[in-house]
C-alpha cells in the first residue's frame, strides 16, 4: 500500500515516519526544508515539493496512491480535504479547519470513500473516548482539557507552538461553541478562565476554545459539553491584551504610507517567538471527564518529548492517533463510506481498543480512573 502525506510539518513528519515502517510513503509539502528534514530521518520516504493549494493538481499528484493523510494548516484544510475526496481515495485528516466537515459527507459517499477526520489528540482521541463510552453508559456531561506546553517556561508567553502559529492565533480568536443545558452557546475564545492542578505539571489555566466541533452535532443528547485549552498561568492575560489592542485584526492600517495587516505582522513576530526547536523538550497534558448517572470516569494523558526518536510530544500524541486511524482503514477494521469524526469510529469497541493499543506500543499511555 502506498500512502500520501499532504504536509510535512512537525506533525506531518511524525506521521510519515511512523507509517514508513509498514507502508510505502510519499510526502508532499511546499517547503523544501520540511522535506529535507524528513529525508534525513528516513531516506526511503519519497518526497516531492508541491503547492498543495493548487487543488487542480491533485488527480495527477495522487494518482498512484491508495490512501491519503491530510496534514495541512487549518486555513486550507477544507479545500484540501474536498480535493482529496474528489480523487476517490480513503483519507484520514488532521487539518482542524473551521468549516463543517460533515458537509463533505455526501461527496465522500458518492465517491465511495472512507474519511476519518479531526483525528488528532483533541479533537481526536477525546472524541474516540466519548464515542466509546456513549455506547456503554448515559453521559450527562463531559469536559475536555488539553494543552501542549514547553518544558522550560520562558517569559513572557511561556509557550511554544507545536504546530502552525497561524492556527494557534485562530484558536485564540475563533468564538468557542459549547453545549449548555442542551443548547449550543457561543462564547469568546479565552473566556471563563479557571485554574486546574495537575500533580506532575502544577497549576495550569484553562480557557474556552472551539474544540468540540463535531461532538456538538453527533452527541446532542449530551446536554453539557465543554472543551478548554491549557496554558501556564499568565499566558491568557497577555493574549487578551494583544487581542483587545487589535494586534490580531486583519484590517490594514497605514504605517508610513504603507498598508499593513496587524495580524500578519503579529503572526510573523509570534512565529519567531513561539517556534519550537527541533529537539526542544515539551509535553502534552490532557484530561477527559465523563459524568454519568452514578459515576464519573476520567481519562488522563501526560506525554513528553521522546529523547530516543527526537519526536515532540504533540507530534506523537496527534500524529500517532492519526496513523492508528490509517491502520484501521488499511486493515479493514473500519470501512464505512462517508465522513466520520472519531466518535463515530470509536463507538466500535474493536476500533477503540485498536487505537489505544496502537498508542501504547508507541509509549503514548492513556490512564483511566473511575
Amino acid at each position: 500500500m502506498t500512502i500520501a502525506v499532504l504536509g510535512a510539518g512537525m506533525v506531518g513528519r511524525a506521521i510519515a515516519l511512523d507509517l514508513a515502517g509498514r507502508y510505502h510513503v510519499s510526502a508532499f509539502d511546499v517547503s523544501e526544508d520540511n522535506l529535507a528534514l524528513l529525508r534525513k530521518r528516513n531516506p526511503q520516504i519519497k518526497t516531492q515539493k508541491a503547492d498543495l493549494s493548487s487543488y487542480e493538481s491533485y488527480p495527477q499528484l495522487l494518482e498512484d496512491v491508495d490512501l491519503i493523510v491530510t496534514a495541512v494548516p487549518g486555513f486550507m484544510g477544507y479545500k484540501t480535504l474536498e480535493a482529496a475526496i474528489h480523487c476517490g481515495k480513503n483519507i484520514v485528516d488532521i487539518s482542524f479547519f473551521p468549516e463543517d466537515v460533515l458537509q463533505l459527507d455526501k461527496l465522500a459517499k458518492e465517491k465511495g470513500v472512507t474519511v476519518i477526520t479531526d483525528c488528532g489528540v483533541a479533537p481526536g482521541m477525546s472524541n474516540f473516548i466519548i464515542g466509546r463510552y456513549n455506547e456503554e453508559m448515559k453521559i450527562n456531561a463531559f469536559e475536555i482539557y488539553v494543552g501542549g506546553l514547553p518544558k522550560v517556561r520562558k517569559k513572557p508567553f511561556q509557550y511554544k507552538a507545536p504546530f502552525s502559529p497561524a492556527d494557534v492565533i485562530e484558536e485564540y480568536t475563533r468564538p468557542a461553541r459549547l453545549m449548555e443545558n442542551g443548547f449550543i452557546v457561543t462564547k469568546p475564545a479565552l473566556s471563563e478562565v479557571e485554574w486546574i492542578h495537575f500533580d506532575e505539571v502544577g497549576t495550569l489555566e484553562a480557557f474556552n476554545t472551539d474544540g468540540l466541533r463535531s461532538l456538538l452535532f453527533t452527541m446532542p443528547h449530551i446536554k453539557n459539553q465543554k472543551e478548554k485549552t491549557l496554558r501556564y498561568p499568565g499566558h491568557v492575560d497577555i493574549i487578551i491584551s494583544l487581542k483587545e489592542s487589535n494586534f490580531f485584526s486583519e484590517t490594514p492600517i497605514d504605517v508610513g504610507g504603507v498598508k499593513v495587516s496587524p495580524l500578519k505582522v503579529t503572526s510573523q513576530i509570534l512565529f519567531n517567538e513561539w517556534k519550537l526547536g527541533l529537539e526542544e523538550e515539551e509535553l502534552t497534558v490532557m484530561k477527559v471527564i465523563l459524568h454519568g448517572e452514578s459515576k464519573i470516569i476520567e481519562w488522563n494523558l501526560l506525554d513528553y518529548f521522546d529523547k530516543e526518536t527526537k519526536i515532540s510530544s504533540m507530534a506523537r500524541t496527534t500524529g500517532y492517533t492519526c496513523t492508528a486511524a490509517v491502520n484501521l482503514i488499511a486493515e479493514h477494521l473500519f470501512n464505512e463510506k462517508g465522513v466520520f469524526p472519531p466518535e463515530l469510529v470509536g463507538k466500535h469497541k474493536a476500533c477503540f481498543d485498536f487505537v489505544l493499543n496502537y498508542l501504547k506500543k508507541r509509549k503514548v499511555n492513556w490512564i483511566v480512573k473511575q
